[in-house]
């Protein structure tokens, strides 16, 4: 619970309370105490989630957030009223409106801490609030539009409160990854209810006989009509429960040895698809399952350092049941992926899933079930998912959530591809890689024109174009990858991945006050992103604020310990510029395992050993900066170097001059 005396809100979607902490200093615990009351609240939440996503309060159109909604209305809110879009738009509408600013008689939520009055001589009739914390609470709600346009705002500034004091907590999470963790959670008790739900196709039971009812039996049969839905809730329960457990809950999977595998363990996350079980009656279903299993082979080959074992080497287990611990040990991977396929008339279901062999858990699965005639549709969505949530398990970051929002269609999937295949060249930051990804993702573009993210992608190949003095266009690239971040963002202005990229463009133009309000808001949208966390943090170390950005770099590297050499670099740049030099030369050590051939890492690591006394080492560092670039010189380093302090250039020109560069 929150014990600040600032203004404040906290949404608690682990107990499903809310705390508020107003101005006048009134201090509220409201309760939502029911599952028809936790769903209000989590509806609160998804407002405040969107405004945060937006980083200014407004109202959120609820109609774009409907499979949300119905999510929380059928798991949270036990399914306490239609789904359906008509009904479910018009009670959320008329329960704001109505009924959660009603603070007196609190019909959706218990105040703790306060007692009920007896008013007017009824019982429990209200509770002892003055008029300011009545209206208060009351101004928090506001709505508009109609009952099929219902738009909503959690009107916090009303009262005092801004978007950085508002929270939401689930778990150990805060703000948009609590949110996107509940949701998760949401997500995976519904599919788990529905492996419980009834198979495909229905064969109907014919009615048992019935022999003439005794005096007793009468009697026992009037009991059970008065109360037949108890017993068949308890009946249907008992039998959910104990399918679970005997026949639908995972495997348990036994861990995987890394001493006995057949081939060592990569530095990179490494993972096996195999052949999806052909789980039909028809064997000619074989090639819809081969299918199936080749395309996500395919897909996850273009995941940026991600090892995936060749179609070849796992498909010699097709047709037999084998263990996940031996396809781990035999072919040195730590995820497996598996899946099956069965077809009944026109209707097919698919159930994947993705397992961590070395921990023995199941990180992810879904099921499908869909029409034949939406074979390809499905075949690629499913495809998207297992990229995502490949990318999400394995790098312990938030999975592409922009993936069902914005590679929709025909064409969704190979522009994902392609993006994905165009981040892998860019990020490695050779001018080689860098001229293949523009060609890219400029083929994306022409594929999918209203795809914002492509502009995004474009634009980093622009800030690399900068950095690297590529095309004879360094002054301009930054400007032309500004203006397509802003292109991206006149397209969706939710997306944090253009306001991190704005905010590595004006580090280097040296706008760092505009540089650091863009790392702030690319955070604020999405804190569980790796890249968000390092782009804000490099403009800190770059405007001279290294001890707070190494916390930030450090959470990064937490959440994507398999990432690129770049992360590990800006670390130890990081921790240079603290005075932390053995922690620096530990991070830039790592950086140059990673990649031995990067000019940066090397020029950094000389650097810092001059700056220790280190001279041998410094010179030795230097070395391989001439080797990789000749023509190297510390003039053209001072020209480009983004730093805010111009001390802070002096300081390492003079320690590369020390170590032998001119």
């Amino acid at each position: 619970m929150i014990e600040s005396s600032r203004p404040s809100l906290q949404i608690d979607l682990n107990e499903f309370k809310l705390h508020l902490q107003l101005k006048s200093r009134t201090q509220l615990t409201l309760h939502f105490n029911s599952p028809s009351r936790s769903f209000y609240l989590s509806v609160i939440a998804l407002v405040v989630n969107e405004m945060k996503k937006l980083g200014k309060i407004k109202s959120i159109r609820l109609r774009e957030h409907l499979d949300q909604l119905i999510l929380l209305n059928e798991t949270i809110g036990g399914a306490a009223g239609s789904s359906e879009k008509e009904n479910l738009l018009h009670r959320i509408y008329r329960k704001w409106k109505d009924a959660l600013p009603n603070l007196e008689e609190a019909p959706l939520f218990k105040v703790l801490g306060r007692k009920k009055e007896d008013l007017d001589g009824g019982i429990g009739k209200g509770y002892s609030f003055n008029d300011a914390e009545k209206d208060g609470w009351a101004n928090l709600f506001e709505y508009m539009g109609s009952d099929e346009n219902v738009r909503l705002k959690f009107a916090i500034e009303k009262v005092g409160i801004g978007l950085n004091e508002t929270s939401i907590i689930f778990g150990d999470s805060l703000n948009g990854e609590a949110w996107n963790q509940f949701i998760a959670r949401l997500k995976k008790e519904k599919w788990e209810k529905k492996e419980v739900s009834a198979p495909m196709a229905e064969t109907p039971v014919p009615e048992p006989a019935v022999a003439p009812a005794t005096p007793l039996q009468e009697r026992k049969t009037s009991w059970l009509s008065r109360h037949r839905w108890v017993v068949l809730v308890v009946v249907i329960g008992v039998v959910a429960a104990t399918a679970w457990k005997i026949y639908l809950r995972p495997a348990p999977v036994q861990v995987a040895s890394v001493e006995r595998m057949k081939y060592p363990l990569p530095d990179v996350p490494s993972i096996a698809v195999l052949p999806f079980s052909n789980m039909s009656e028809d064997s000619k279903q074989d090639f819809l399952c081969d299918g199936m299993t080749e395309e996500i082979i395919t897909a996850l080959s273009k995941v940026p350092r991600l090892l995936v074992i060749a179609r070849n080497s796992t498909f010699i287990y097709k047709g037999k049941h084998v263990k996940v611990q031996q396809v781990s040990e035999e072919l040195g991977v730590q995820y497996v992926l598996e899946g099956s396929v069965r077809r009944s008339g026109d209707r097919v279901r698919i159930i994947v899933q993705l397992v961590d062999a070395l921990k023995g858990n199941h990180l992810w699965g879904e099921r499908y079930d869909r029409d034949m005639k939406d074979l390809f549709v499905l075949q690629d969505e499913i495809t998207l998912k297992v990229l995502n949530a490949v990318q999400g398990k394995v790098y312990g970051v938030m999975a592409a959530k922009n993936a069902e929002k914005f590679y929709r269609g025909k064409k969704g999937l190979e522009c994902y591809l392609k993006l994905l295949e165009a981040t892998g060249h860019y990020q490695r930051r050779t001018v080689e890689d860098n001229n293949l990804a523009r060609k890219i993702i400029e083929e994306a573009i022409a594929m999918c024109p209203e795809n914002p993210m492509a502009y995004v992608n474009l634009g980093w190949v622009h800030f690399y174009d900068y950095l690297l003095e590529n095309n004879n266009t360094k002054r301009e690239a930054l400007d032309k990858g500004i203006v397509l971040a802003e292109k991206a963002l006149s397209m969706d202005a939710s997306i944090s991945g253009a306001h991190g990229l704005l905010c590595m463009l004006y580090s280097y133009k040296r706008e760092y006050d505009r540089a650091v309000a863009e790392g702030e808001r690319a955070v604020a949208l999405d804190p569980g992103l790796w890249y968000l966390l390092l782009n804000y943090a490099n403009s800190l170390t770059i405007t001279g604020r290294p001890e707070e950005a190494i916390p930030l770099i450090q959470k990064a590297i937490r959440l994507n310990p398999f990432g690129p050499f770049f992360l590990h670099s800006d670390f130890g740049a990081a921790l240079r510029d603290a005075g932390r030099f053995g922690e620096a030369v530990a991070a830039f050590k790592k950086a140059v395992q990673l990649s031995p051939d990067s000019l940066t890492v090397r020029f950094r690591l000389a650097s810092t050993y001059s700056m220790m006394g280190h001279d041998a080492e410094a010179r030795a560092e230097a070395a391989e900066v001439l080797r990789i670039n000749p023509k190297h010189s510390l003039d053209s380093y001072v020209k480009s170097s983004p730093y805010k302090d111009p001390a802070q250039i002096d300081k390492v020109v003079n320690a590369l001059r020390k170590a032998g560069l001119k």
